[in-house]
């Protein structure tokens, strides 16, 4: 008769269960961590081929390269989260330029498949940030994709200085942010918890760079808003 593992850990004594049921746990913990390194293996290993794979003239190689290194980015996050590794990233000087250049190019094909105008106005392109690069590009590319997603009308992206601080805006047409007046902040894709992972990474990105993210309803639309400090010293 199979007896319940439940009943097995009833019958022992307090600091036996308590052990018996942190052996199981630890048990599942392991295998499901092996289990998802195996999936990352899985991921990174075609990421790299088709990396590999793509010819370095194609008119798509830019945009496509750089999709595959954030993914790649990506999925190193995942292996430091998994395997408990929290090591810093060393802090490089990070051009704007190149970023929002990448940016608009890997989003172009998605404006042209929904007939959305995407457009960049960049008055800092040899601005410089202090921090880590990777992020600052997901930062980036999740303000636009939150355009896409949640906005409606045309995209479009003004990189410039004030100050000592540079702001990169992203800003669409509105779409489901309700009757909220000019200025207010404001939340999309409430009652889903599919939604809103992007602007919270955004928002950490901007924290770990001591800038600040925010999103409001304007006069034509909507604007996410990043706002971070310029480099200082030689670059």
């Amino acid at each position: 008769m199979q007896v319940e593992l439940a009943e097995i850990v009833a019958g022992l004594p307090f600091a036996a269960s308590f052990a018996m049921a942190s052996g199981i746990t630890a048990l599942r913990e392991g295998r499901r961590r092996s289990s998802l390194n195996e999936a990352m293996h899985e991921l990174r290993r075609p990421l790299q081929a088709l990396a590999l794979s793509l010819p370095a003239d194609s008119p798509g190689a830019g945009a496509a390269g750089s999709a595959l290194r954030m993914a790649v980015a990506a999925t190193d996050q995942l292996d430091r989260e998994i395997n408990g590794e929290f090591s810093e990233t060393a802090a490089e000087h990070v051009w704007i330029g190149p970023i929002v250049e990448a940016a608009l190019a890997r989003w172009r094909p998605r404006a042209a498949a929904e007939g959305r105008s995407l457009k960049l106005t960049c008055d800092a392109s040899q601005a410089a940030l202090r921090g880590d690069g990777p992020a600052l590009v997901q930062a980036v590319d999740n303000m636009i994709s939150n355009g896409f997603e949640h906005g409606r009308g045309a995209v479009e992206i003004v990189v410039d200085e004030e100050g000592d601080r540079l702001r990169v805006a992203v800003r669409d047409g509105g779409g489901s942010a309700g009757s909220m007046q000019p200025g207010h902040l404001l939340g999309r894709g409430r009652g889903s918890r599919r939604h809103g992972h992007g602007l919270k990474i955004v928002r950490r990105v901007a924290i770990r760079h001591g800038g600040s993210f925010r999103l409001r309803r304007t006069s034509s639309g909507v604007e996410a808003r990043l706002d971070l400090p310029l480099a200082r010293g030689p670059r």
